[in-house]
């Protein structure tokens, strides 16, 4: 094994190791979720060297170089205000999702008029309007962290996968006997996850357009999908309460996550793949521990269902969002309540963390979306402008730009 280089990233804090094995370049990360500004660097670079054998003595210098460098971005501070800096009047009919690639330079909105659109972030300029879906495109997804590839998932019963650049169609995927609302590219690229109406979700090769598998075994539509960040396991979350987890090798289920009550509305792996958060129609959050399937605690306090969940990039915060207006932050390991999030007036339907993990976005039927601080609870920046609900909103991976989607048919780009 040969070490070629050192890859830096950010959110959430690593090294990424880029290799020759046998001829063939390879990539590993060294995860350092917990480096922290005040961590002493000699013992993170110690313990590297000491568990890595690609960081020989004459590597250590560097490694201590890149450990500094992400405590620099760890310490900036983040008081970002953000303006509105355009208003795309993106479709005919409303819009259904918005989503960036990686950099943020570019984006895409799914509508009820049957098309995607490409935009460009920062001129607000469409660059592509992808059509041929006969109906609703439901979800859509970049490939990232390329981003050259786009899918697309609809009512039609089909997924379409584009090129990013040109616009052009790849691949049909059909197989579905009732509507997509869901879909996922796994982290390497070569795989398209689409959940349906159908009680299924397949898996579609990116090359060839070939169905993979079909994953059988929920009683009622699948509406939650999402892989681990090794793309060895994927989620499914149904409307017959329960979420599934898949290994992606065999098609075979590993668990079924039984517990709640109601439809799942929401269910994601942390970063590190330690723990899955399923939100419910019931009322509650579920937090699981994969290897066992079991369930490790359950988040009450919501007076509504929740809608939406998410963790930080280190997966050490977990987020939920209601339809009683209000969201929480706990911490994901205790279970402890950190924050609420109270002021919206309508339902949030969309919560995220900015990249840092120092900002929280939440979206709302009451035409609005919300900045908070997740220690606090204090509300930073209320985001106004929409007149009607906002159903999507996103940070690009710098955290510096926001897009919000509306049932107005518009979407606000803030920055």
């Amino acid at each position: 094994m040969k070490l070629k280089r050192f890859l830096l990233r950010y959110y959430p804090p690593g090294i990424i190791l880029e290799y020759e094995q046998g001829g063939n370049l390879k990539t590993k990360s060294i995860d350092l979720l917990d480096l922290k500004v005040e961590t002493d660097v000699d013992a993170v670079v110690d313990e590297i060297a000491r568990k890595e054998p690609l960081i020989t003595a004459s590597k250590t210098e560097q490694v201590r170089k890149l450990v500094q460098r992400l405590q620099e971005k760890l310490a900036q501070k983040d008081d970002h205000h953000f303006y509105l800096f355009k208003v795309l009047r993106a479709h005919i009919l409303p819009l259904t999702n918005v989503a960036f690639n990686k950099s943020g330079s570019s984006f895409i909105t799914g509508s009820y008029d049957r098309t995607c659109k490409v935009w460009d972030t920062a001129s607000g300029e469409e660059l592509h309007t992808l059509e041929g879906h006969r109906n609703v495109v439901y979800a859509i997804a970049f490939n990232n962290p390329y981003g050259d590839k786009i899918a697309t998932g609809s009512f039609d019963k089909t997924c379409k996968l584009w090129s990013s650049e040109t616009g052009k169609c790849y691949h049909t995927f059909r197989g579905h006997s009732a509507e997509i609302v869901c879909l996922s590219f796994n982290p390497q690229s070569s795989v398209v996850a689409t959940g349906s109406m159908d009680t299924t979700a397949k898996l579609w090769d990116v090359q060839t357009g070939q169905e993979l598998v079909s994953l059988a075994g929920h009683s009622a539509e699948i509406i939650s999908l999402s892989f681990n960040s090794t793309g060895t396991q994927l989620i499914t979350g149904s409307f017959d309460h329960t979420v599934s987890v898949w290994d992606i090798n065999s098609g075979k289920r590993i668990h079924s996550l039984i517990g709640h009550k109601a439809e799942i509305s929401s269910a994601q792996f942390n970063w590190d793949c330690s723990l899955i958060a399923t939100g419910s129609m019931d009322k509650t959050c579920k937090i699981w521990d994969p290897p066992s399937g079991r369930c490790i605690g359950t988040l009450r306090g919501h007076d509504d269902e929740v809608l939406d969940v998410a963790f930080d990039f280190t997966g050490q915060m977990l987020l939920t969002a209601s339809a009683d207006g209000t969201a929480r932050c706990y911490n994901a390991v205790s279970h402890n309540l950190i924050s609420k999030f109270e002021g919206h007036e309508g339902e949030i339907s969309k919560i995220t963390f900015n990249p840092q993990g120092t900002s929280v976005l939440t979206a709302s039927s009451d035409k609005t979306a919300r900045l908070w601080d997740p220690e606090t609870g204090r509300c930073k920046q209320i985001l106004e402008g929409h007149t009607d609900e906002i159903f999507s909103c996103a940070f690009n991976y710098e955290g510096n730009t926001i897009i919000t989607g509306s049932k107005d048919n518009t979407c606000r780009i803030w920055r």
